[in-house]
């Protein structure tokens, strides 16, 4: 909630004048900025899930302010690589929608639970 309220309520109460920032002159390097810091917290998210999800076990190491992740391979769940694997086919090589994506996806989270 409080990584994603504030965002999406900025989404939402500034939706009708990004057009016109966009086209703002001076305000160009500051919304390219915002939208590097955008891209920089989902990349991180992305990660911070991909090894939780995809690991059992994972360590971390504090150095200062910098917090560093790393797997145990031996925790690796295979169910969750293999609809991983499943779905980045379907996305990248089938060039399937995301909604047809997470169907596939949970059909075969509830294959894979139900059969093993």
């Amino acid at each position: 909630w409080v990584t994603f309220a504030p965002c999406f309520m900025w989404i939402f109460a500034f939706a009708p004048w990004i057009d016109r920032l966009g086209n703002a002159v001076r305000l160009k390097g500051g919304l390219a900025a915002v939208t590097a810091a955008v891209v920089g917290v989902i990349a991180n998210l992305t990660a911070w899930f991909a090894l939780h999800v995809l690991f059992a076990e994972v360590g971390q190491r504090q150095f200062g302010p910098l917090r560093l992740y790393w797997p145990d391979p031996a925790s690796f769940e295979w169910r969750a690589g293999v609809l991983a694997a499943l779905a980045c086919a379907l996305v990248f090589g089938l060039k399937w929608s995301v909604l047809r994506v997470l169907m596939a996806a949970a059909l075969g989270g509830m294959v894979l639970v139900l059969a093993i």
